[in-house]
Parts: structure tokens; sequence; C-alpha cells
């Protein structure tokens, strides 16, 4: 990767006075300049050789790359369609599988990003039903990763430069990025406004998802995969919907192993808050669209510009952040991740669950000054939140109030749903490993901090992303990714410089802590778990 590419493809820093939307719409821009050149993720800069393959839907054409001096040669698919695309009379509908091709399909660029608010310089599309492989050289059977990018449900790509798999594929991993519809078109339930025939559709982005890993169960061994060695995993929102397909019966012969960075369980909408959510929408859209029908039937033929407008209008008068979400209480996913996987659901799947230690700093700022609300809360309401919250001065007394405020909305939204579903996974049977970020940057705005989204330049293997270069990043990058690839591999999360990482138990909660002196932690944070025992 080049000099600017590593510059452009840096996580951005929020200041105080942004939101969470803002700083999902920077995170989008500042990873998209060099997205849509292939050559700029990789060292060379230059075309790689021809690379064929021929799949089960037909032939495809992508590229081998390398070999390079940090490892063998990789080859690259991208833009391989997995789902019928999902428009015209197809739009709000679940998820229909590929169909075939004839003759040889390119596939030597990536095809447009999901329909967002804001992504400068990307081509967007409702035709976004998309993945991506990177391959090692060798005939396999590899171990596969099929990754799940983040953006709060209505922003993100599987492209991004950050995302670039090469390093997972030297390490002998097949890395698939998937694609899924984001915001409107795959997150909000239009029952209400369309007819019963839409009932559900607020989770077609999951359908979608489901799709992918439908579509590598049956595709991926002509790339060298193991269909039977498949971990899925995500942060943030991807890590969110990977919850979630560990609860899907449809996804659940699909992996063995899941990966969940900065997500949880609880981020759901129940039948009545996707209900809401639609009545709201349908208010704007008649606000903005008077001389429409009152049948709402122009929303099937209008185009994804205004349809974005009307959510940008929702998110910004919602009390809530994130109001598209995925929903419980259908057949599809019908009930909470957690309480389907306590169930034993999952019993078998290995899981690795984890969370930065300052997740909200990115979103409240690194030195927020006001206290949380409604908007600021992923999980709860604000006063049931406060009655916590009220709490926290007692647990951490040096704390400072801008430290507590980060630390409790943290807890909400990321740290105790990723306890609550280690825990069920574990007491229903499945193996989990559990670690906590501590790594902070030594400089700049947010210096001490281990916000949301630092882990990704570790895990990825870019530490030169982290600004103002730490000579500490880079042997932690490397026990990152090494732990993460045993673990896609098979075996125990481990690196030949960490320490014995222990499985988690629900008593124990032996946690990994990743920072400059890596080592376990029993029972971390315990006295402010018990203050949130019985809240979620």
């Amino acid at each position: 990767m080049t000099q600017n590419a590593r510059k452009d493809s840096a996580i951005p820093a929020i200041l105080p006075s942004q939101s969470r939307r803002r700083f999902l719409q920077q995170t989008s821009a500042t990873l998209a300049a060099f997205a849509l050149h292939p050559s700029a993720l990789f060292a060379s800069g230059t075309p790689g050789k021809p690379a064929l393959v021929s799949t089960p839907l037909g032939k495809l054409r992508g590229e081998t790359v390398g070999a390079l001096s940090t490892g063998p040669a990789v080859r690259i698919f991208r833009g391989v369609p997995f789902a019928q695309p999902p428009i015209g009379p197809l739009r709000f509908r679940p998820t229909l599988p590929a169909k075939p091709w004839k003759g040889i399909r390119d596939a030597t660029a990536f095809a447009p990003a999901a329909i967002q608010p804001q992504d400068p310089g990307v081509a967007h599309s409702e035709d976004c039903l998309y993945l991506n492989i990177w391959a090692p050289s060798g005939p396999g059977p590899f171990p596969v990763f099929v990754w799940i990018h983040g953006g709060g449900f209505t922003n993100g790509r599987s492209f991004a430069p950050m995302f670039d798999g090469s390093e997972f594929a030297r390490q002998g991993i097949v890395l698939v990025s998937v694609a899924y519809r984001l915001g409107v078109f795959g997150f909000m339930d239009l029952e209400p406004l369309l007819g019963p025939s839409y009932a559900d559709s607020g989770n077609n982005a999951l359908r979608d998802l489901t799709a992918s890993l439908q579509w590598v169960h049956n595709n991926i061994a002509a790339f060298g995969g193991d269909p039977t060695r498949v971990t899925v995993g995500g942060e943030s929102a991807g890590a969110k919907a990977t919850a979630a397909l560990m609860a899907i019966p449809q996804a659940a012969s699909l992996f063995q192993s899941a990966i969940s960075e900065s997500g949880g369980g609880e981020r759901i909408n129940t039948i009545p808050q996707a209900t809401a959510v639609a009545h709201q929408y349908g208010d704007l859209w008649r606000s903005k669209h008077p001389a429409s029908t009152s049948s709402f039937d122009d929303l099937l033929t209008a185009s994804p510009a205004d349809l974005i407008d009307a959510q940008n209008d929702l998110v910004a008068a919602s009390n809530r952040h994130f109001p598209f979400r995925s929903e419980v209480g259908h057949n599809f996913l019908p009930s909470r991740p957690v309480t389907i996987i306590a169930t034993s659901a999952a019993t078998g799947k290995r899981l690795l669950i984890g969370t930065n230690r300052d997740e909200s700093a990115a979103f409240l700022g690194p030195h927020p000054t006001a206290d949380p609300t409604n908007r600021d809360l992923g999980n709860i309401d604000l006063a049931t939140f406060n009655e916590v919250f009220a709490k926290y001065k007692s647990i951490y007394p040096n704390l400072t109030d801008e430290q507590l405020r980060i630390r409790a909305v943290t807890a909400e939204e990321y740290w105790v749903p990723s306890v609550r579903l280690a825990q069920a996974h574990t007491r229903a049977g499945g193996s989990t490993w559990m670690y906590r970020l501590d790594y902070t940057k030594p400089s700049g705005p947010f210096a001490g901090e281990a916000y949301h989204a630092l882990d990704l330049s570790l895990v990825w293997q870019k530490p030169d992303n982290i600004e103002q270069a730490d000579p500490a990043a880079a042997p932690l990058a490397l026990q990152m990714h090494q732990a993460w690839v045993a673990f896609i591999q098979g075996n125990a999360p481990t690196a030949p410089t960490l320490p014995s990482w222990p499985r988690f138990h629900p008593d124990t909660r032996s946690t990994m802590i990743f920072a400059p002196n890596a080592h376990v932690e029993e029972k971390p944070f315990e006295a402010e778990l018990q203050h949130w025992h019985g809240v979620l």
C-alpha cells in the first residue's frame, strides 16, 4: 500500500461536537479515496496477472498479485455477485440467489457500494449485493474468514482500503468481504406502509448476509476455501450482525466460528419499535412528497436519493441513535440474539469476542462536558441509564466526570452486551475467548483512550494508520493479527509473544487485555458489571 493510501485509510478523529452519524460518515469518506482503483490496495501498485476460476455459477477472471516481500502471491476477485440485484420489483424484498452467467465474468473491479448518505468519491447503487475474495495462491483447502463491515447499519462498504484481505491470504486464509443493504433499503419494516407482503423487511440486510454465507458454502471451494471451516465476523454494526447470524436458524450450518469486535447482541427493534420507525418515515415522506398518493406505492419507484433524504431527516429527528436496526418477532429472527443463543442455538460454535475500553469516546468526544442523552444510548431509555450512571462515581472514585461518561456509555452500548453474549454462548455449550483492547495512542485528541474502531488498524495489520506513529503499535498489531489467524484456523487464539489465553467462563470471565504488556485479567470491571445486572 502506498503512503497516500495509508493516510487516506486512517480512521478519523471525531470532535466533541460531532454525532455518531457524523463519525460514521467521516469514516466512510476517509476510507474512500483509493477504493475505486484496485491496484491502490497493493504495494506493487501495478495490475496483477489474470487468475481464472470456475464456480458452480460460472467462470470468473480475477488477478494474481505478488509475490511480494511480505509474503506469497494472492489471488483477488472483486465484485462477485452472491444474490440477484435488489432493484425494480425486488426493492425491499427478501434476497434471492444469484443466477448463473455464461462466458467469463470480469472480477477485477469492485462493484458499487450500497446506497448511503455520504461517501464521496465512491459509486453507490441499489445493485450492491457483491462480495470480494482474497485467496492464497495454493490449492487449499484453506479456512475462510467472512468479514462484515460496520457503519451503524446506514454506512460503510466491503471494499474500504482497511479491509484489504491480502495479509490474511498470505497467512493461508481465504478472506471474503461481503456487502449488504443499508438503512431504509435493508433495515426498515415496510409492512405498515406497503402491506403484509413486506412484513419483516427490516431483516432484509440479515437475509443478504445469510445469502452471502450460502454462496460461500456453495462456491468457496473453487477458490481453495474449505466450506467446513468458515468464520464469520465483523466490527461494530458488523459484529451486531454476526450475533444475529449466530441466532438465525437458516445460517446455523453455514459457519463454525464467529468473531465479534465491539458488538454484542442487544441493539434490535421490536415489532412495535419497527412499526413506529416506519410510521415516522411515512410522515416525513408525505411532508416531502405531498402530491404522492396515500398508498405509499411511490416508495417502490422513488429515486434512491429521495429515499435517503427522508432517511436523513428521520435520523436527525429521532430521539434514539440508529433507529434503523434488525427486528425481532418474526420467524426469521423470533427473539433477541442473546436469548436465542442462550438456548443452545450456537452449541458447538466457537466465539472470539471483545471491546475497546473507551469505545464511546469516538462518539461523545474525548472530553465530553455534558451528561449522556437518549441519542447517545443504544439499548435502554435515559431514565434507566441514569439510575445506573448515578452509581458510577462510587465505583470509580478516581475517574473524572468526562471519563465516567465515556465509561458508562461504553458499557451500555458495547461492553455489557458483549459480556452477556459471551456468557450466554458459553453456558449453552459454545467455546468462547474474550478480549479488551486497552492500547491507546500516545498523542493527539484521543491520547489515553482506546476508542471505537481503533482495533481495526491492529487486527488488519495496518499499524501505520495510527496517527503519530507509535513504536508499540506494530508489535501489538502483529500479536492481535496472529491471534485472529490462529482462531480462524480452528485453534485457540494464540501468538508467539502472547500469554496463554484461557477460555472464557461465565464466573471467572478471563479476559485477554491487549496493550503493550498483554495480560489476562479475571473478572474485569466486576463492580461495574454488577450494577448493570438485570438492566438489559
